[in-house]
Parts: structure tokens; C-alpha cells; sequence
């Protein structure tokens, strides 16, 4: 119970401080145990900070699978600018996902290569769940076929990436124009 306490809080205090910025004596104190007691449960900051990231972009997958299985009657476009729009909101309400962001764009730099590999996981499973999306799409006519399944995916993966950046340097007012725009152009440019 201890263990999952000291992540619960720790969530909150690396999506809000950054690795560096996240200090286990504040962990604790939140938790109400000494900082030496989180040694019992994990062998220091990074075991902790790993144990979570690895229960960060779980969630952040899951997010995406239920996401595309809860909405999959809707429309192409409706999917897709859903999605993006679901994503600013999770951001702005979910610690899981600020820690994602926040780590993904400034990973600790002797965790660089773990995190990196973490998220290129992360990008790699969700265009292949999005390209089965397309592939439908196409046969049913809602697409342009000049445009493969695979670069309709990772032209969609640029603009959510667009937004991720957009929310971490500009907040939300600013990710919400950038969803707009982006979302203009990319609509317009696949749309039969």
C-alpha cells in the first residue's frame, strides 16, 4: 500500500517539478513517512521515477486504445479531431499525462536513451492502431486513395505532436489555435 502511495504522490510531483525539480524528502512528507522509508519500497530516485514512467505511457496507451474503441462509429474526422481535443483536456486535468509530456519533451538526461525508447514505443503502437483506421477509411471512400494509410497516420501523429509542443511552451488558449489551423489543413488535405 506504502509503494503505491509513494507513486501516487510522486506522479504528482514529477508532472509539476520535472525529475530534477522533484525532491523525495518532499515526497515523503506528503506521503507521511521519512524519506529513508522510501528506500524500503524503492532503491532511489530513478527506480522510483522509471517504476512510474513505465505506468505513465501504459496509461498513456490505454488512453488511446479506449479512446479509439469507445468512438470508433464516429466519423474519420470526428475520431480524429476528438481524439486531439480529448488529449488538451487530459493534459490540463491529468498529472498522468503532464508527467508524460513533461518527460517525453525534457527527459532526464542519464535516462535519456530509457525514455527516448519509451516513447518511440509509445508513437510506434499508436500509428499501428491508427493505421487500420485509415485502411478503413480509404476503402470506404471517406479518404483521398491517393494518400497511403501510413502517411495519412504520420502526417495525424505531426499534428498531435504539434499540440503536445503547443501545450507545454503555450498553454492551452494557444494549443487550442494550433488544433484549428493544423486540424484545417490536414482535414482538407486528405479529405476526398
Amino acid at each position: 500500500m506504502t509503494a503505491a502511495r509513494i507513486k501516487e504522490v510522486a506522479l504528482k510531483h514529477f508532472a509539476k517539478n520535472g525529475y530534477e525539480g522533484a525532491s523525495l524528502a518532499d515526497i515523503a512528507a506528503e506521503v507521511g513517512i521519512k524519506k529513508q522509508s522510501i528506500y524500503t519500497h524503492f532503491k532511489g530516485k530513478d527506480e522510483l521515477f522509471l517504476d512510474l514512467l513505465d505506468d505513465v505511457f501504459t496509461k498513456e496507451l490505454q488512453f488511446s486504445v479506449d479512446y479509439l474503441d469507445r468512438y470508433k462509429e464516429l466519423s474519420l474526422d470526428q475520431l480524429l479531431y476528438g481524439f486531439l481535443t480529448q488529449y488538451q483536456v487530459c493534459y490540463e486535468k491529468d498529472d498522468n499525462a503532464k508527467l508524460f509530456l513533461r518527460v517525453s519533451f525534457f527527459p532526464p538526461s542519464h535516462l535519456y536513451d530509457v525514455i527516448v525508447k519509451e516513447g518511440y514505443r509509445y508513437w510506434d503502437t499508436l500509428e499501428k492502431m491508427l493505421i487500420p483506421v485509415f485502411d478503413q477509411a480509404i476503402a470506404a471512400g471517406d479518404i483521398s486513395s491517393d494518400i497511403s494509410s501510413n502517411t495519412a497516420t504520420i502526417a495525424f501523429l505531426a499534428v498531435l505532436d504539434g499540440m503536445f509542443v503547443e501545450l507545454l511552451f503555450g498553454g492551452t488558449e494557444r494549443s487550442l489555435k494550433r488544433i484549428e489551423a493544423s486540424w484545417f489543413v490536414y482535414w482538407r488535405g486528405i479529405k476526398k
